[in-house]
């Protein structure tokens, strides 16, 4: 279950470096900072989706107990 988390956490990470990659390099090339909204857009929801199965997965797992 540790490591669902720690993926989840690393997910959160790439988003903020990846949406202030986008933001130092809106002005000076539009489309490499579009590139770094799509990582950011796709890690968000990455971990989000993490989130999702690892509580989905600790709530199977007390209910089994």
């Amino acid at each position: 279950m540790k490591t669902y988390r720690i993926s989840e956490i690393l997910y959160w990470i790439i988003a903020v470096i990846a949406t202030y990659e986008a933001i130092q390099k809106w002005k000076l090339d539009p489309d490499r900072a579009y590139l770094f909204v799509g990582f950011a857009v796709l890690s968000v929801g990455m971990a989000l989706f993490r989130r999702h199965y690892r509580k989905k997965f600790s709530k199977r797992s007390n209910s089994s107990e």
